[in-house]
């Protein structure tokens, strides 16, 4: 199986292709032409497959943000998918599959020799499949579309064929029986090493429920009926006096089938009429809290007032949000030597891989919680794992280091929307949470972050331990993996902050960011104690996973140096004087970032002091990334660069961020080769060329692709968030041309195109920001 471009066949690229790219990136920028010049680029990251696929990990994915789907096309010409939703959480607290459909056309579209075409159009967030060829002694061709509505929860499977087709769609579950799981996965809330399988008790699957009796539609939901593990983990933390409401129990999930001229074959089959169009409609919806009865009169109801608005108009409002994504940013490289015309162009399959990213981002980013890094809603089967497609290596749970990775990009590309589901996950359950926490804890105010998390907040039943809180004389988790990995707090505030500079949104900073800061600092300036200097010393605390005996960790030693500096730097029209104060008081607390000696002179150090190494992560470089005390336009590079040499572990996969911290230090070489390998690796099991990993986590990786779009950003435009300034090609290969548009700061956006090493038509909106441009 092979992934092919817009193009329809592998090698060399005909020279009319490049020669018309070129020159549409070197024309005229005005108006609807750069609009048109994006579109034309992006035309030839489509995902084209010439021949069916043998099973789901042939799938491709599509979404709306809140729905996703994996589809694929069988040998046999039914067109299958699998059901993903950002929000259905099973009575066991684990993100299940809604479900999986199958829709069988008569006559079938693949024949024998017929030709098969599978196509991924990004530009409007569709799968065409497409097969034609001589029918029955006629010539026949079929034409069917799968999309999600960008702004209505249902999936629409158009057809338009020059012969009737009927379509049949076939509810397929797995949940159909109650079912003990064999084992548990890290992070489930009945995990307990100690015991077989890690089951702490027996974890009961409960079964769909098949909707029955219906004439025009048929269909099935998931409900909760019991919850798990929720009151248990809660009790055993401390925390059941905080928790009003069981966000698992009664929660409510699934779909109905509808289409044209239906005709309900049994519970678990839908037909159309046979006809040269037709349409099959599967709305999909979460309720909570909810019963079945609620459920179906919500679903219903939805249905009557999505089909009130005429299809044409909701397909072209669909097509219109995508147009709209596609233009907010872009950045497409091409090879500077126009010899180099082969299909598998190191710029090119980056320029692709970036595309790809982002477009999964947006099917899976726009929903009630923020995209899962360990699969997102787009998991097919293992084998070797129970659970068919609702199985996830690593569970249900949000580690930070992992969640955060995926957003790191999103303000330059202008993805504010996507943010949300992020932002209000930290900053309103889990911030609130965080309090109550630490006042219980420790008896102080203040907000800590734990580095893993369920969606409501509590951390990990079997990271926290079996041991209650009220037999415990240390009120923190046992597991020392993550014990004191507090970078969270810092880090989210940092973040927030990129999200107000680049939007400019005065309600989110003084809500928000604000609020979050103060309490972050509190717990930080409460939990540990001064010197005879008058410096924290950040005893006991870990520099991420990797070093678990620390003083003065850099992750959290820098992150705290950023906020506060950035903090205090704020119009004070829009802070207080108290605020100010502390900020600064504050601040003058915190000790020096820490260096270390190595053979080429002093460098970066994971904490001032660091032993027992336990895990591969490169702490040490967070003064570079995030943090960006040191880097490009900053002084003391060398330490970062020192460190990047010596550092202890290496890889350009999954969430390391070496590709990153290169970029950052104007490593163009390094950049690129680490960018190049990362684009280039994904999980040859799939079909698909952006479903990344296993890596540390699962497939498909989010973190490596979030990694692969920050690191190709970063080597075009770096903003210095402790000033003005706007850094253009800091890491960029000569041997790139490229066309972009990104954001920055301000709400600017910066166009250009880059030739043989310069930039040409650089377009600044708005054109005062111009002067904050430097270019390397």
């Amino acid at each position: 199986m092979n992934n092919m471009r817009k193009i329809g066949f592998t090698g060399n690229v005909p020279i009319i292709f490049w020669l018309l790219f070129i020159y549409i990136i070197s024309g005229c920028r005005e108006g609807n032409v750069t609009q048109s010049t994006n579109k034309s680029a992006l035309d030839n990251y489509n995902v084209i497959w010439n021949s069916p696929s043998k099973d789901y990990n042939g799938s491709m994915p599509i979404g709306n943000g809140d729905i996703g789907l994996n589809v694929w096309v069988e040998e046999n010409g039914d067109i299958c998918f699998y059901i993903g939703k950002t929000d259905s959480w099973g009575d066991n607290g684990r993100l299940l599959k809604v479900g999986k459909v199958r829709v069988k056309c008569e006559p079938a579209i693949v024949f024998p020799g017929s030709q098969f075409k599978q196509e991924l159009d990004l530009k409007t967030g569709t799968i065409l499949i497409s097969s034609s060829g001589v029918y029955n002694g006629k010539q026949a061709g079929f034409n069917l579309q799968v999309f999600v509505d960008a702004n209505h929860p249902v999936i629409h499977i158009t057809n338009k064929s020059s012969i009737p087709l009927k379509m049949s769609a076939n509810i397929e579950l797995w949940r159909t029986e109650p079912y003990e799981l064999p084992e548990l996965n890290t992070s489930d809330l009945m995990e307990d090493r100690s015991k077989t399988g890690s089951l702490h008790e027996p974890v009961i699957v409960e079964p769909d429920v098949i909707i029955s009796g219906k004439k025009e539609y048929i269909g099935w939901y998931h409900y909760n009926k019991k919850s798990d593990g929720f009151d248990l983990t809660n009790k055993l933390q401390g925390l059941s006096e905080y928790f009003k409401e069981d966000p698992i129990l009664y929660r409510t999930f699934g779909a109905i089938i509808t289409g044209t001229e239906p005709v309900r074959i049994n519970d678990l089959t839908l037909e159309t009429s046979s006809s040269k169009t037709g349409r099959l409609n599967v709305y999909v919806i979460t309720k909570y809290p909810s019963s079945p009865e609620r459920w179906l009169n919500a679903t219903e109801k939805l249905v009557s007032q999505t089909e009130a608005i005429s299809f044409e108009e909701r397909q072209d409002s669909h097509n219109k949000w995508w147009a709209e994504f596609w233009n907010r940013s872009w950045i497409h490289a091409t090879p500077a030597d126009s010899s180099d015309l082969s299909d598998d162009n190191e710029a090119y399959i980056v320029s692709r891989a970036y595309a790809l990213q982002r477009f999964i981002d947006a099917s899976a980013g726009r929903g009630r919680y923020p995209i899962k890094f360990n699969g997102s809603i787009f998991t097919v089967p293992f084998s070797e794992k129970p659970g068919d497609a609702d199985y996830r290596r690593w569970g249900p749970g949000y580690w930070w280091q992992n969640t955060r990775l995926p957003y790191l990009s999103m303000c330059a590309a202008g993805d504010y929307d996507l943010m949300q589901p992020f932002f209000h996950m930290y900053t309103n359950e889990i911030f609130n949470l965080s309090k109550y926490r630490t006042k219980k804890y420790f008896g102080f105010d203040g907000a800590y972050f734990p580095e893993v998390l369920y969606f409501w907040g509590s951390v990990f039943t079997s990271t926290y331990g079996w041991v209650p809180f009220e037999e415990r004389k240390d009120p923190l988790q046992e597991s020392g993996y993550h014990k004191w990995e507090w970078v969270a707090g810092p880090e989210l505030v940092f973040m927030m902050l990129n999200y107000y500079d680049y939007t400019m949104d005065e309600n989110f900073l003084c809500e928000k960011i604000i609020p979050v800061a103060n309490q972050v600092m509190n717990f930080f300036d409460n939990y540990y104690k001064t010197n005879e200097n008058g410096k924290l010393v950040m005893f006991p605390s870990q520099s991420a996973e990797t070093w678990w005996d620390c003083t003065n960790p850099m992750p959290e030693l820098a992150g705290l140096h950023g906020v506060t500096r950035r903090l205090t730097a704020l119009p004070e029209s829009l802070t207080n004087e108290q605020d100010r104060q502390f900020w600064k008081t504050f601040a003058a607390k915190l000790p020096e970032i820490p260096v270390r000696d190595t053979p080429s002179g002093k460098a970066l150090a994971p904490a001032t002091r660091f032993e027992n190494k336990r895990n591969v992560e490169n702490p040490e470089l967070y003064a570079v990334f995030p943090f960006r005390l040191i880097g490009i336009g900053n002084p003391n590079l060398e330490l970062g660069i020192n460190a990047l040499e010596h550092r202890w572990d290496k890889g350009d996969f999954g969430w390391r961020q070496d590709d990153i911290f290169m970029a950052y230090m104007g490593l163009t070489e390094q950049a690129k080769n680490n960018l190049v390998g990362r684009a280039k690796t994904y999980d040859k099991n799939s079909r698909f060329p952006a479903f990344w990993g296993p890596n540390y986590d699962w497939t498909p990786d989010q973190d490596h692709g979030g990694v692969l779009m920050k690191a190709f950003q970063s080597m075009l435009i770096q903003v210095d968030p402790y000033s003005k300034k706007i850094y253009l090609l800091p890491a960029w290969p000569k041997e790139w041309n490229g066309d972009f548009k990104l954001h920055a700061p301000y709400n600017t956006t910066i166009e250009g195109q880059i030739i043989n090493g310069v930039i040409k038509d650089l377009k600044v909106t708005p054109e005062s920001r111009e002067k904050d441009i430097i270019i390397k």
